[in-house]
Order: structure tokens, then sequence, then C-alpha cells
């Protein structure tokens, strides 16, 4: 029997100290050349370990083998020059040193296949695999070449899409691409963001994500958020072009946030990762606290389509909140199961 309110996160899980240096985005590895690569397994098989203590039931590699959602993939790309840097706004609300986009991009190699294998070696469990959307990478980048945000994009689409069926290849149940930028640039979604990402998805068998969030738990994001207002209504522009769209999961933030739940009536039909933890806080929510957003939300979406799943990426929490958030996730969809089964 499939199992009902399945749990997920929404990637990223906080990297072991040994590794990289604790709580922060973009943070160094400690280790080198073979070191490296034997203490990034390492890592994914203790934050594999940890998914599975907590009871999650969709898992991921928690992102161990990579410094960043989207920089580690660019940088396997052919076509980026890393030394060259410019200084953009990011998601139109902070600004970031970034690498230039210099020439046609290329994929030489697959970036995260040999990874995904590994993990697939290590459990029978169903794993979800995240990938950066097209979108968000155009906007994590200068181009100095294409000149096009649309004509990099559909690029990008091409070669996440190499990158997307090999890791199918190799066993990932579901592929996830990460879309903050879609809560930000809502006229060139509605142009040709969907579009890009109906591209990156074009061919495959198994189930594909799309999660747009409003980002990590970090500065520059928590006083963005303060200036949306009472509602956020972000949501509103994107969901009736992604319920059209062969997409087949949408992954959003939900708790503790002012999104009004009602919106992911707009995405009726689709499977939907809830987000019922909150990443911006350190505070772990009780059971009870998620089984209550769960309830609310299967107002909009029906039990057999709701994955409960975390806000966003965990990476920047301490491993302690974030083991106890994961818990609390589990604890909470097991509370609305046995409502449900009853």
């Amino acid at each position: 029997m499939k199992q009902l309110l399945p749990t997920s996160t929404a990637g990223s899980l906080p990297k072991p100290s040994w590794l990289a240096e604790p709580e922060k985005l973009w943070s160094p590895w400690k280790l080198e050349d073979q070191e490296l690569v034997d203490g990034k397994k390492d890592a994914l098989r203790i934050s594999l370990q940890e998914q599975c203590n907590a009871g999650i039931d969709i898992v991921g590699d928690g992102e161990q083998t990579r410094q960043h959602f989207v920089t580690t993939f660019i940088e396997h790309l052919d076509g980026v020059d890393f030394e060259k840097r410019e200084t953009v706004k990011i998601r139109d609300r902070y600004e970031a040193s970034v690498p230039t986009v210099v020439g046609p991009v290329s994929r030489p190699r697959s970036v995260f296949v040999e990874d995904a294998r590994f993990l697939r070696e290590q459990t029978d469990q169903p794993i979800k695999w995240a990938l950066p959307g097209p979108m968000t990478m155009v906007d994590t980048l200068y181009d100095a070449h294409y000149q096009s945000r649309e004509k990099l994009a559909s690029e990008f689409a091409k070669l996440l899409n190499d990158e997307a069926r090999e890791l199918e290849a190799v066993g990932v149940d579901i592929i996830q691409f990460d879309e903050p930028a879609f809560n930000v640039f809502f006229e060139e979604v509605s142009e040709w963001g969907v579009k890009c990402l109906e591209r990156a998805i074009e061919g495959l068998q198994c189930e594909t994500a799309v999660h747009i969030c409003y980002g990590y738990g970090i500065k520059a994001n928590t006083d963005w958020k303060k200036s949306l207002g009472e509602e956020w209504r972000q949501y509103e522009e994107v969901f009736p072009q992604l319920q059209r769209s062969n997409i087949d999961i949408i992954s959003l933030e939900c708790h503790n946030s002012h999104v009004p739940i009602e919106l992911i009536e707009l995405i009726r039909g689709k499977k939907v990762m809830v987000g019922a933890i909150d990443v911006a806080s350190d505070k772990v929510e009780t059971a009870e606290e998620v089984a209550a957003t769960l309830r609310e939300a299967l107002k909009y979406v029906d039990a057999d389509k709701l994955y409960p799943c975390t806000n966003c990426g965990m990476a920047p929490l301490s491993r302690d909140v974030a083991r106890g958030k994961l818990k609390a996730l589990r604890a909470g969809a097991e509370i609305v199961r046995n409502e449900l089964m009853a």
C-alpha cells in the first residue's frame, strides 16, 4: 500500500562541522583532494541516516556534496568563468559577486549522477534529487555572452534535462527543480519561465517537482519578507500556469509564512509538498503545530496528493535543530495520517 502523507525535505540539511563551517551558506570545504571526496560520501551517509532515524519517507542527499544549491551545478559547466566576477542583484533583493557567462554553455560531463548512484546504493526508500531551475540559474550569474535571460535559461534547460535523464537512469524517483526566482519575476515566468521548466523535464518518466519558496532563513530573505506586507500572494501569479504544466509536484512554503493557504486551491489536481516546517527559525515545531498546518492544507489538496515537507533547505541551521524539526515533521504527519485512517 502506498504511504499516505509521505514526508520529505526541500533539499539541504546541515553539514558536519568537520566537512564545512556549520550554519553558513557557501561555507568552504575543510578537507582536500581524496579526503574531501571520502568526506562528502561520509556526510551523505550521515545525512541519510538522520533522515531515516527521523522517519522521513522520501529521502535525499541533504546536498552534502555541494556548497550551494545553484552554483555547484554551474561550476561544472563550460562557458562560465568563475574568476571573472560581476556584482548583480540576486532575486531583486541582495547584491552578490557572481561568475560571468563568457561563451556558449555546455555540460562536458554529468554533475551529480555519481552522488545519486551512491545514494541509491545506500537505501531502498524513494529518493528525491534537487537541481537548480533554469530561471534561478540565470538570476545567479552575469551574462556577457547571450545577453538574453530567456536564451540563457533555454540553454540551461537543455543541460538540466540531460542531467535529469541521467539521474533518472541511476534510480532517482523524484527530480526537483528549485525556482525561488519564480516568486519574483512574474512576467518572465509567464513569458518563458514555465516553458524552460517544461524543457528541463522533457522525456522524464520519473516524477518531477518544482520548489518555489521565500528562501533560506538568511538576513537578506527575512528582511525581504518583512517588506511583503500581511499577505504574501506571490504564488497567485504563478500557480495557475504551473497547474496547467506537466510538472507533477509543486513544493511550497506554508508554515509561519503569510501565504494565504487557500492559494493551494489554484494547483488543485497536482501533488503538493506543503512546507510545514519553518526554516527561518531555530524554534522546533511541535507535532501538533505541524499537524495543524497539514489539516489546513487538506482543505485545498486531496490527502493522496499531500506530501508534508520543509519550507526550504535547512543548511544554515544547527544539526540539533534540523534533527528536531525532521522528527516533528514525521510526528505531525503521523497524527494527521492516523486521523485520516480512523
